[in-house]
């Protein structure tokens, strides 16, 4: 009895493996039959960014099928996040990309956001990343601006870094206007 158990466990086993490398993509299979998207990254870690500030960054891929790729939409985890794709079709073994556009106005904290592909690509829909961290903008950066005052040599003007100010020599007094 145990040695039936054992040789149906173990024919079972192998049958499974078996199975599974017969399933298993191989790593130089060549061209996909269709169309085929395969990027040279999948996610972009931006570190960090402060909170206002944005992230722009350019997912390029290849059409590694042999028929046109067409991308019909990009989907985003968020509104923060604009997508621009290559809209012509990719013919096989070109080249096409995604920018992502990731506004951090509202954000705070590590971030993640994803943006779908749908295209006619064989293996389906596809997904790339944007990730990283928006840090909270200090106290300090909220504060009155910090004015670098350039003499203009006659003792008569002063630039505040592009404000015009006005100075009065023997008054005093100062008047400044910050644009």
């Amino acid at each position: 009895m145990k040695k039936t158990l054992l040789l149906a466990l173990s024919l079972t086993a192998a049958a499974y493996t078996a199975q599974a490398q017969a399933t298993k993509p191989a790593a130089n299979a060549g061209p996909v039959a269709g169309p085929g998207i395969t990027f040279e990254e999948v996610k972009y870690d931006f570190g960090s960014v402060t909170q206002g500030g944005t992230v722009d960054h350019t997912f390029k891929f290849k059409n590694t099928g042999n028929a046109p790729l067409v991308i019909s939409n990009i989907g985003v985890s968020c509104g923060c996040t604009t997508p621009e794709w290559t809209k012509a079709p990719v013919m096989p073994g070109k080249t096409g990309s995604i920018t992502a556009h990731f506004n951090s106005t509202g954000k705070i904290g590590m971030q993640n956001k994803v943006l779908t592909i749908e295209s006619n690509a064989a293996a389906g829909s596809t997904t790339v990343a944007l990730v990283g961290e928006v840090k909270e903008a200090s106290a300090t950066a909220n504060a009155a601006p910090q004015m670098k005052v350039e003499s203009s040599g006659d003792g008569t003007k002063v630039k505040a870094d592009g404000s015009k100010v006005k100075e009065k020599s023997g008054d005093a007094k100062m008047k400044a206007k910050i644009k």
